[in-house]
């Protein structure tokens, strides 16, 4: 059995997308449509990365982090925002929230792996 990743964004598309590009690379695929539902689906089920979206609904990028890294279970689980914002600032405030790294979309499915496998090794 792979590594579990939980996928979390608000737009189906790109969840497919990564879903399909991780499934390719024999991933197990959890996936969630805002921060809120991930936190859901974390409670007990091991998930070994998150990749999430900065901008969503109900919970965002930011506040599934914090959540997660005030969850003991997951407090230490490697984080990737996936998101169209580039300004440093965002990039700051993910960093201090605890991500543990940062791609842009659009995104190549090489390049999400190649991250992928340099954080979870």
């Amino acid at each position: 059995m792979g590594k579990c990743i939980m996928t979390v964004d608000d737009s189906a598309s790109v969840r497919q997308m990564v879903s399909f590009t991780l499934k390719g690379a024999g991933y197990e695929v959890v996936e969630a449509c805002d921060g809120s539902d991930a936190l859901t689906k974390l409670s007990g089920k091991p998930i070994n990365m998150i990749i999430t979206d900065l901008n969503m609904p109900n919970l965002d990028g930011i506040g599934l982090i914090r959540g997660v890294r005030g969850n003991a279970s997951y407090k230490f689980i490697p984080i990737i925002m996936l998101t169209t914002e580039s300004q440093d600032s965002k990039k700051q405030e993910g960093k201090s929230a605890g991500a543990t790294g940062w791609i842009v979309k659009p995104f190549k499915p090489e390049q999400l792996l190649a991250v992928i496998k340099r954080v979870l090794g």
